[in-house]
This record gives C-alpha cells, structure tokens and sequence, in this order.
C-alpha cells in the first residue's frame, strides 16, 4: 500500500527517488476504492491444493479481493472431485466478457510434452490472447510462464535430462523494481521443471526485464516494462512438504529422482525440509497485487486499455 504523506514534504522526492510509492494527502482524499478482482486459471492436477496455496499468499494484504477460479476445459480432473469443479470452478466462456485487475495462471505437470500435444493448447491461447485484453496485470508460474514465452516471443524452452528440483539461491536485479520491494539481495525459491529458458533469451526480447535470477537455474523473476506481464520460472507458492511429495510420487511410481537440492536437512529424504523461501514468496504475491495491479488497474475496469501485442 502506498504511504500517505503531506504535500510537498521534503522526504517524498527521496522515497520516490528510490521508487517507494508514495501518495499525497490531496490524491488520497479523492481516491476511489473497491475490491480487486482477480481470476486464478489452476491447472495443476491437484487443484484444493494448489488453491490453499495460492490463497494463502493472496490473503496477506489490506485489499479486499474477489477471486475467481477458472478451468481451461471440461475434462474431469484426476485429483480433484468432480463435484468441487462444478460447485466452485468457473467455464471460461461464462467469464468471457469480464475483465479482472489480475490474473494467475498456475504451473502445470507437462514438462515432456510439445506444446502443441497439450490437449488443451488451442484452449491455453486463446486465454492467453483474452488475457492481453481483459487483464490488467498477469502472472505466469512455471510452465505457464514459458507457454507465455513460446506463445508472445517465440522463445522456446529446452528440455534437461536432469530436472531443476529443490531450493536455489537467488540474487535481485533489479532492487528498485517494486516486485522486490522489501527483498534481501539473495533470497531463496523452489524450482520443480525440466524446461529451461537461457537468461539472454529473455534479454533478447524488447520490453522484458530480468529483474531476479540464480547462477544455477537461470532467470526467475521477469517483468514487462508496462507491468503487464510477470513470468515466475519456480514455485513461490509451495508449501513446506511440496517438493517431498513430489519427490516420494516420482519414486514411488518406479523412477530414479534426484534428491531436491537444499531442501532436506543433511540431504536426507528421511529428515524434515529447510523452508527457508516463504517470506519472499508471501511478499512477491503482496508486492505484485499492490504495484503491479492495484496502483496501475483502472478503478473502472471497463476502461482497461488492450494490451499492445508483444514484439517478436
């Protein structure tokens, strides 16, 4: 939330210097103020799980939020009952001609699959196109930041061998950039994806900013100029026993996982896991629904301009 502050102190061109947003007591009188509206696309196979997840980031913040979760097709997910889908997910086509302050497209299992062999591809971009016109800021996790990627770039993952699984150090880019606000200079997140986007690939793209990476698994955070776009390459939202359980599937299922890296204590599956990431994932969630949806959203979303189609 912006800091109210008399008009013309002295102490507001230093905080704006630091790009602090900072809002003057005239402004504040005359701000109009109403719930956010924020859509949730959930693909991930497990969809109450991921929903606790990400509500619980969502809920650390002053702002009153209506939330909508939305479903990318009508197949019966093998997680979830059929019966939660009806009671509490929306059909695209019935949220078609509303427009949100934010969206959240989740990660999803399809790593090994070409884009185009995801049943559900032609569904994935044609939200991805609504989204440039009825979405004032979007975050993509994971797979869906490099659908994104392939979608509005062009920019084509590689595939490892090996997958990126367990928790990697991070450094800040950019420490201005209100994503971070609040951020130390290295911080820690979980990573949990076979696919890889080199960082000069996302330098190489006008308008898009690398503003968070690690040595080991490349860029992590990356913005549009315009606050349009944000692509998260991990797992912010992962719950403690997150990576574990991923971990026990994988071998249990009759494959040879690594050990996720820095997450074990002594690197033993056996002990407890090191959460060392949700602070700074509780405040990326926080800091993009403050600066990058409510200080920029419309107060009438009908006013919500089209985004200007990204530049291969």
């Amino acid at each position: 939330m912006p800091i109210r502050i008399p008009v013309q102190l002295p102490a507001q061109n230093v905080l704006l210097g630091e790009n602090i947003f900072t809002m003057d007591m005239d402004r504040a009188s005359s701000q109009e103020i109403r719930p956010l509206e924020v859509g949730i696309l959930n693909l991930m196979p497990n969809k109450i799980e991921t929903e606790v997840q990400l509500l619980r980031l969502l809920s650390n913040t002053p702002l009153q939020i209506n939330v909508d979760f939305i479903r990318i097709d009508n197949q019966a997910p093998k997680n979830t009952p059929q019966s939660h889908m009806d009671a509490f997910y929306h059909e695209f086509s019935s949220v078609a001609n509303k427009k949100y302050d934010g969206l959240i497209v989740t990660g999803a299992p399809l790593a090994l699959l070409d884009y185009e062999d995801v049943k559900y591809w032609d569904n994935m971009t044609t939200i991805l196109e609504w989204a440039q016109r009825h979405v004032n800021s979007t975050l993509y996790l994971c797979w869906a930041a490099h659908a994104a990627m392939y979608h509005f770039y062009g920019v084509t993952r590689q595939l490892r061998e090996e997958k990126f699984s367990g928790v990697y150090q991070h450094n800040v880019n950019d420490p201005n950039n209100e994503l971070l606000r609040g951020f130390d200079p290295t911080f820690s997140a979980p990573h949990s994806r076979y696919g890889h986007i080199d960082t000069s690939l996302y330098n190489g793209v006008e308008g898009l900013n690398v503003v968070a990476e690690s040595d080991e698994v490349g860029a992590y955070i990356v913005a549009s100029e315009d606050k349009r776009m944000v692509f998260v390459t991990g797992h912010p939202e992962y719950e403690a026993e997150t990576l574990k359980d991923e971990y026990l599937r994988d071998l249990n299922s009759g494959q040879n996982p690594a050990i996720p890296k820095n997450y074990f204590t002594d690197n033993d599956p056996t002990k407890s896991p090191i959460v060392q990431w949700r602070s700074h994932g509780s405040l990326l969630f926080t800091n993009w629904l403050n600066y990058y949806v409510y200080q920029t959203t419309p107060y009438d979303l009908s006013q919500l301009a089209e985004k200007s189609q990204p530049k291969r």
